[in-house]
Order: structure tokens, then sequence, then C-alpha cells
């Protein structure tokens, strides 16, 4: 049985030919059983049989063309008096099809003929001079309900099935906007690991090269030095991996960490830790927190630690020549402000050029990060032209500490 309702859904015009067929059988077994007169009657009465036999054969391939047909061919049987028999059933199918799949003027055509068509053959075929008008009257409206019934049952069906297509329309609109969402979702994501793995690697890696170059300077002369590099190289390389493995394991799907435990996120209290881990390369970092110290979100305390690190790393890789760093935390009802400076040369061309093409790694994720909190990061020079400074500004919720 689902074979045969596939095979109709697949072949509808294969089946309206079959029932087109049907319909001109029984419209020939009529006129062979004697309905129409001979003469005219009969002759005129086979172009109309096979006319809506055609109706119904393309009523879904071209559904007003056969509306016009179906009323041409009415039109003839009033002209040459053949009356209504068996074939006018197409007429009935075709006021269903175009109020289902037609355009908007035939389906209201198709009204205005099923309410007119009755009355049209009741007046050419039934009505006899001194007839009763009241019987006449009823048997129309019979006639006439069949018509209606398949008009507003066809409209009905094309309302439902616009109304299906709008929300399928709707669903696929919504699909293809969360699958955007996703993507974004996921470009952001990436962003900002690539940031996360930037700042650990360029971090960490600067702080072991600079310690393993001290370490060979002074292994011969002092000893117990380069051995304290090595510790710091070690150690370094510990926590890199232990930051390493929490970002890789981000990007894991379903795998749990095997220790069961992730490294917690850096905040603004582990800053005067990341200064006494660089001071250990030799950089003179001088720390100054200004204000008073208040809870903070987790996002704004992670963006300002990560600043803090990729400008002392800057310091680190680029600055030449006596150098020295000051970091000042300033902490405001409004504001978070972190202004962290160098007295080295050579750091400001490599650090933040603005004509560079393309911008630093490092600069970039500094103004992303506080871009995630409408904040700002300005680079550059400083006043009297020695040395470099990043300045990075977080609005905070004016709340009382």
């Amino acid at each position: 049985m689902q074979r045969l309702y596939d095979f109709i859904r697949r072949h509808p015009t294969g089946v309206d030919v079959f029932w087109a067929v049907f319909l001109l059988g029984l419209s020939g077994v009529s006129m062979v059983s004697g309905m129409y007169d001979a003469g005219r009657e009969e002759i005129v009465a086979v172009p109309v049989a096979l006319g809506l036999s055609t109706v119904v054969a393309l009523r879904r391939r071209a559904p007003e063309k056969m509306l016009l047909l179906a009323i041409l061919v009415g039109l003839v049987q009033l002209v040459f008096d053949v009356r209504p028999g068996i074939g006018d059933f197409a007429m009935l199918v075709i006021t269903y099809t175009v109020a289902t799949i037609g355009e908007r003027w035939a389906s209201r055509l198709a009204l205005v003929c099923s309410l007119s068509a009755a009355a049209l053959s009741q007046l050419r075929w039934e009505a006899e001079p001194g007839g009763s008008w009241a019987q006449v009257v009823f048997v129309t409206i019979i006639m006439t309900v069949p018509f209606v019934l398949a008009w507003v049952l066809g409209d009905s069906l094309r309302t439902r099935r616009a109304y299906f297509d709008q929300l399928e329309e709707r669903a696929a609109r919504l699909e293809r906007e969360r699958e955007a969402q996703s993507k974004v979702a996921v470009a952001a994501e990436r962003a900002r690991i690539a940031r996360e793995l930037h700042d650990v690697v360029a971090h960490n890696v600067s702080v072991m090269v600079v310690q393993a170059d001290g370490a060979a300077y002074v292994m011969d002369a002092a000893p117990d030095q380069a051995r304290q590099a090595l510790e710091t190289i070690s150690s370094t390389g510990r926590q890199a991996l232990a930051e390493m493995r929490r970002l890789l394991g981000v990007l894991r799907t379903g795998d749990a960490p095997e220790s069961g435990e992730y490294v917690p996120q850096p905040d603004v209290e582990q800053i005067e830790d990341l200064v006494a881990q660089v001071r250990q390369t030799g950089l003179t970092v001088d720390f100054k927190v200004e204000g008073t110290p208040r809870p903070l979100p987790s996002g704004v305390e992670l963006t300002a630690y990560r600043v803090v690190q990729e400008a002392l790393t800057n310091t680190l890789k680029h600055a030449t020549g006596p150098t020295s760093a000051t970091v000042t935390l300033t902490c405001s009802h409004t504001h978070l402000d972190a202004r962290i400076t160098d007295t080295g040369t050579g750091a400001g061309p490599a650090v933040d050029a603005e004509d560079a093409v393309p911008p630093t790694q490092g600069i970039m994720g500094m103004r992303e990060r506080a871009a995630l909190y409408d904040g700002t990061v300005e680079a550059g020079p400083l006043p009297n032209g020695g040395g470099w400074q990043i300045r990075l500004r977080l609005p905070l919720e004016d709340t009382p500490p």
C-alpha cells in the first residue's frame, strides 16, 4: 500500500490521465446508451467529452489554462444545446484544483463560475414556462453547493500549504541563523584560545630563553647562579605545560583531563607573582598598586593579567640597553587602569608600529581582550623619547567597594 501511495505521489500527471481516460469512457457509454439525441447534439458531445477529459488530465500541469478550457467547453454546451453529463464532473475537479494551486485571479474566476454554472444550467435546460420557480431555485442551490464546497476545500488547502511553507522557511532561516551564530562563537573561541596560547608561549619561552642565556654566560664563573637559572627554566617550563594542558583541554571533545582538575585562570593578585618571575630574568621591575582593591569580574582580572604579561614579555624580547620596567595598577569605582613602562630602547617600533603590516600579534591580542569588556589599550613611546609604555583602561560598574 505504501508503494502505491509513493508511486501516486511521484506520478501525479499519470494518475490524472488515468482518471481522464476513465471519465472519457463513462462519457462514451452515456453517448452509446442514447443520452444525447442523434444529430448535432451527439456530434458536438464528442469534442465536449474530449475537452473535459483533457481538463482532468492536465489540471495540475496547467491549471489556469484548463480552467479556461472548461469555461469554453461549458459555453459550447450552452450554445449547441449539449446537456450536462458525467463528463461535466471535470468542472468540479478543476474548480478544486485552481483554488488549491492556481493563480489568485484563476481562483476567483473559478468561484464566480461555480456560483453561476448551476443557475445557467437550470435556465437553459430545466426551467419550463409556467413551472415552479421555487423548485428551480432549490435545485440551483443544491447543485451549487458541491462547487462552492470544492472551492472552499481547495482554498483552505492552499492556505494550509502556505502556512506550512512559511513555517518551513522560518525554521530554515532560524537554522541558518543558529549556524551563523555557532560559527561566530567558534571563531571567537578560536581567537580567545589563540590569544591564550600566544600569551603563555611568548611569556614563558621568553623567560626561559633569557635564563638559558644567563646560565650559559655564568656557567663557569658562577655555577650557583647557573644552577638557579636552570631551576627557573624548569619551573617556568612546568608552568607553561600546565597552562598549555588547560588550553588544549578546551579543544578536546568529551575527553576529561587526566588529573580531573583544571588550572585556575590567573587574576590580578597573581600579577605580583608574575613580576617576581620576570625579576628572576635580571630585569628590574617596580610594581605599584594604587586605589582601593575590590572584587572584580574574572574576565576583567584575566584581561589585566594578560596585558601586563604581554607588556613585560615585549620588554624582555625587544628592549635593548639598560632597562627597567614599572607596572602600576590603579583601581577606582569606575575603572581599572594598568600602566606598564620601560626605559629601554628599541621596543617601540618592534612592538607597535601603527603602520606595520600586519600588526604584531601581541598588541592586537591586547586590544581584542580589552574590547571584549569595552576597554582600550594604548601603546607608544614615552613622551620624553626614552622607553615605551602600554596603557590599559577597563570600565567597571560604579559600585561602592
